[in-house]
């Protein structure tokens, strides 16, 4: 870092290399001690990042093709890692000429003219990193470069001089990572700009005779919804990316755990005060799992990573406003939180026609069911299955859920609001029969706080098996006997506009 002239640099033994034979022997250094290539990246561990890790090494332009919220950006961000701390650049160039190799008139002139005397500076990794949005205004100007008539004017040059080229934001990444994210929104007439670039390495620019051939690692990120509703990758332009790498979704309830404890940004208040249990963690990732398989959702749209995370997140700060207005010091995330990080799901499903027929709302609020549904199979019996179970010598086993049933079938009813302090809603569902009792006998060993919310939790598990009623209201969740309220029994959720009205 103590060498500032090119006769110092030459002196040093420097030996230049290209961006994609540096990020490739980095890589293989990582690989050789048995660390990382891609810390952080949950999920990918054999699928994404090996494929990722094989295009290095056979120094290919690459394409991450998949659904979002799939990490794509991130995996091309994360390269920046795989570069060298610090390269010697010719000190004013605009595209970040290599003193050993120069490319630009004006770097070539400078050192015509002060050879080993030539100035040089060093350039961080982090300055080695271009990225665009492909939008449809972007120009061939944007990023490759145009003649600037104000440069020509203040320099007094003919446009035929190279030194009026204003170079677009690809060259200026020279001798580094640049990435294109959503490439099928970009024009296909720019599109076609990129051949060259890709296949030769140089760049054109109007009438000028240049050959500039660019050092650059190129990747490009695309969505497979693209392809036929808003453009497509021009065939020749995919066919010069040599390496096309499918991402996906989380493949287990585990991977989404992580990946939502990692990203989420929960406020350290929060963390003292709210308590989140497994159970409710894993709720709300079997949300983004149930949305994935929905007839009414876009499944070419995809459910992003990012619908778990603002859940989460919201899930928490319910709690903690619930918390805040009762004036209590500790509390946890109930069940009955969970109605709150409806708005974390609207925004972020893309509906088919028979969705948006029911409604971002309600579809949010039957998926919530459906998480519900799935996972009190994994904690309790299956009510299902009870029915119809008997033992040996023909006798039909006794229901668990009988006393909870019966108690709601007399004619009481449960009604939890959403402000209820801690310890009001523990009495109240201990009024319940039976439903500590059943609590009990399939988790002895659970606390007192994790007790009271698997107990809410059998009352909103048997609602999701029609067993009991369960109406949300505008303040509150009203629990019943099934006959004995006025749902239709066809819908399993139960939930209840602001009119009382069934959807």
């Amino acid at each position: 870092m103590n060498i500032i002239t090119l006769g110092e640099l030459k002196k040093s033994g420097y030996t230049p290399k290209s961006i994609k034979e540096e990020i490739r022997q980095n890589l293989i250094a990582r690989l050789e001690k048995g660390q990382e290539s891609f810390p952080g990246i949950l999920g990918y561990e054999d699928s994404v990042i090996p494929d990722t890790e094989r295009a290095i090494l056979s120094r290919h332009n690459i394409l991450f093709l998949g659904l979002r919220g799939q990490a794509k950006t991130r995996m091309a961000r994360q390269m920046i890692e795989l570069l060298d701390e610090y390269i010697p650049v010719v000190e004013g160039s605009e595209i970040n000429d290599d003193p050993m190799a120069p490319m630009s008139t004006y770097a070539k002139e400078l050192i015509a003219v002060k050879g080993d005397d030539t100035p040089i500076q060093w350039l961080h990794r982090s300055e080695r990193y271009g990225e665009k949005l492909a939008t449809p205004d972007v120009s061939v100007a944007d990023l490759i470069g145009d003649i600037d008539p104000v440069k020509a004017a203040n320099l007094r040059l003919s446009f035929a001089d190279e030194r009026v080229i204003h170079y677009g934001i690809i060259p200026r990444s020279n001798r580094g990572i640049f990435v294109i994210n959503e490439l099928p929104d970009l024009q296909a007439r720019i599109q076609v700009a990129l051949f060259n670039i890709l296949q030769e390495g140089d760049i054109q620019i109007r009438g000028f005779k240049l050959r500039m051939p660019l050092d650059i690692l190129f990747v490009f990120t695309a969505n497979p919804e693209d392809y036929t509703n808003r453009g497509a990758i021009v065939t020749p332009l995919k066919d010069r990316i040599e390496s096309q790498i499918l991402t996906h979704y989380p493949k287990t309830v585990e991977t989404a755990l992580a990946i939502t404890e990692q990203e989420a940004h929960i406020h350290p208040d929060q963390e003292k005060r709210v308590q989140v249990s497994d159970l409710v963690k894993r709720l709300i990732e079997q949300v983004s799992f149930e949305a994935r398989g929905s007839e009414f959702v876009d499944q070419k749209s995809g459910v992003s990573a990012r619908l778990t995370i603002a859940a989460f997140e919201n899930a928490l700060s319910a709690a903690e406003r619930r918390a805040i207005l009762n004036k209590e010091k500790k509390t946890q995330v109930w069940i009955s939180d969970l109605t709150g990080i409806i708005p974390s799901i609207t925004g972020k499903i893309e509906l088919v026609y028979e969705g948006e027929q029911e409604g971002p709302y309600q579809v949010s609020f039957n998926l919530l069911e459906k998480a519900i549904r799935s996972m009190f199979i994994q904690y309790f019996p299956n009510p299902e299955q009870i029915k119809k179970k008997k033992t040996k010598d023909g006798v039909v086993e006794e229901n668990p859920f009988r006393s909870v049933i019966s108690w709601f079938d007399k004619g009481n009813a449960l009604n939890i609001f959403f402000n209820t302090k801690d310890a009001d809603k523990i009495v109240q569902l201990y009024q319940v029969d039976g439903l500590h009792a059943l609590v009990k006998k399939y988790f002895p060993k659970a606390s007192e706080a994790e007790n009271a919310m698997l107990m809410e939790f059998v009352l909103h598990g048997l609602a999701s098996y029609s067993l009991i009623s369960k109406k949300v209201l505008e303040a509150k969740i009203e629990f019943k006997d099934l006959m004995g309220s006025m749902i239709n029994l066809g819908n399993a959720s139960g939930y209840k506009d602001e009119d009382d009205n069934d959807f």
